[in-house]
């Protein structure tokens, strides 16, 4: 199990700094909807059966102050739904420190069709306050497939919590998110450390079963979450940019003015869907962008 500053460290690489109230609406963008507000630290997102829209909220920690955060039960599951919003699992562990927040960083959908998500507070995957499977630092999460970030992994959940290593990433990024790809392939986005001063190109790598990962496009600022769209397109959320990338590889700016500190991403319809200030308690935030 990792300590507290490993938490902090791990998750300071995929989020780090303190962000301010997101630019609402975005300027120019008139095709752009708040679905959600007063988020604290909002990161992954996903669609459940019914279309409902869940969010993971890291917290904003608690009054039990060790030496590097101070941790409680603030962490939650907020479910948006007909116009309105309401955490429908609350008093999850979240802990704060200088490296900021660690607590729920994704979302899923089980197979039973409810949500569960992955945590760097107590890291593993929970359904509720409840533990499935302890995993060292889970980030991401879909399906039954999980990226783990301290160890370079994307791991497949099996029966009974058993993990099973699909692929290894070399360094220096760290993996960051994953997606379902149209070819039955999964991609895998990473992040590098925002402290670089030169940090090179991140990449997304395509993962077969049984291969090698490779490497199917860079020259991202740091992939912090991934998801298909209309038309076979993999739509990109960057440090500060929504992106999208066809077949061939060719490229076109969806978003860029106002995504502060973006978190998650989602696709439903011909709408993208993004949690903005992931490092703001009280005021993050969840767009509703056309695509």
């Amino acid at each position: 199990m990792l300590t507290i500053r490993s938490h902090l460290a791990v998750f300071g690489l995929l989020l780090a700094g303190q962000g301010t109230d997101p630019v609402l609406p975005l300027p120019g963008r008139t095709s752009v909807e708040i679905v959600a507000r007063g988020l604290d630290n909002p990161r992954g997102l996903a669609f459940g059966v019914r279309g409902e829209l869940y969010v993971a909220e890291a917290g904003r920690g608690g009054p039990s102050c060790g030496q590097d955060a101070c941790s409680g039960p603030s962490g939650a599951i907020t479910v948006i739904e007909f116009g309105h919003q309401w955490r429908v699992v609350s008093g999850l562990a979240s802990g704060a420190g200088m490296a900021g927040v660690t607590g729920p960083s994704d979302v899923t959908i089980g197979a039973d069709g409810e949500p569960v998500h992955t945590s760097t507070a107590g890291p593993g995957l929970y359904r509720g306050a409840n533990l499935l499977t302890a995993i060292p630092a889970p980030v991401a999460a879909v399906d039954s497939v999980i990226v783990d970030a301290r160890e370079r992994a994307l791991l497949r959940i099996g029966p009974r919590g058993r993990l099973r290593t699909i692929a290894t990433f070399p360094g220096p990024g760290t993996p960051s998110s994953v997606t379902a790809g149209p070819d039955g392939a999964w991609f895998v986005g990473e992040m590098f450390d925002p402290a670089a001063v030169r940090p090179p190109a991140a990449r997304i790598w395509r993962v077969e079963p049984g291969r090698a990962p490779a490497v199917w496009a860079t020259g991202f600022s740091g992939v912090i979450d991934l998801a298909w769209g209309p038309g076979n397109r993999l739509y990109v959320l960057e440090r500060g940019a929504l992106t999208s990338v066809d077949g061939k590889g060719e490229r076109r700016v969806v978003a860029t003015t106002g995504l502060s500190s973006p978190g998650g991403l989602a696709i439903r319809g011909g709408h993208a869907y993004v949690s903005t200030c992931s490092t703001c308690q009280d005021t993050g935030a969840v767009l509703k962008i056309r695509l």
